[in-house]
């Protein structure tokens, strides 16, 4: 116990001093992402393919703010499904220089049991990045296709 109690101590103030430094919070798979208007969206960032698999499935909610990442580790024609994924999303797709090349707005969750009776969405354009935010987020953010984002 008596190891704990300052071990304990030690890790709060290692966690107070994170603070919301974006430096901090990019070590940890978070990254920020600029919108094309200035807004900032705090993105979870998917490179494992079991993490891009998995992507929003289950989760109840996605805040305005916040985001999810999929870095591809090579452009190519990348097609998502919204299997056991709960909310609307916008999906937003990016090349290799991070230029918007298509949007899939407010996609709606898929209610079929299967995987297979699901839609696919996306791929009509080499993509390297995908960019997910909650539904309606690009259109009340003025996201288009040719803009460039930033992270």
């Amino acid at each position: 116990m008596r190891l704990f109690l300052p071990s304990f101590v030690g890790c709060l103030f290692l966690l107070a001093g994170c603070g919301g430094d974006p430096d901090v919070v990019q070590e940890f798979g978070v990254r920020t992402v600029t919108l094309p208007g200035g807004d900032r969206i705090v993105a979870e960032v998917m490179t494992r393919p079991e993490d891009m698999a998995r992507g929003m499935m289950f989760r109840d909610s996605l805040p305005r703010d916040r985001g999810m990442l999929f870095i591809h580790p090579t452009p190519g024609r990348h097609r998502y499904w919204m299997y056991q994924v709960k909310v609307p999303l916008d999906i937003i797709w990016l090349d290799a220089n991070r230029r918007i090349v298509e949007i899939s707005a407010a996609t709606p969750p898929c209610d079929k049991s299967k995987a297979s009776e699901c839609p696919l969405y996306g791929g009509g354009a080499d993509a390297r990045y995908v960019l997910e935010l909650a539904g309606g987020e690009a259109a009340r953010r003025g996201v288009q296709t040719g803009q460039l984002l930033n992270f």
